[in-house]
């Protein structure tokens, strides 16, 4: 089981910078913001 956490203090920037495509690439089952 992968469990992603993300600080998201930065998300629009990091959404602008393939966060949603790494996300994909990782495969998590849990994602905590």
């Amino acid at each position: 089981m992968k469990i992603l956490t993300y600080n998201v203090n930065g998300i629009r920037a990091a959404l602008s910078k393939g966060l949603i495509d790494w996300f994909k690439s990782v495969n998590p089952d849990i994602i905590c913001l």
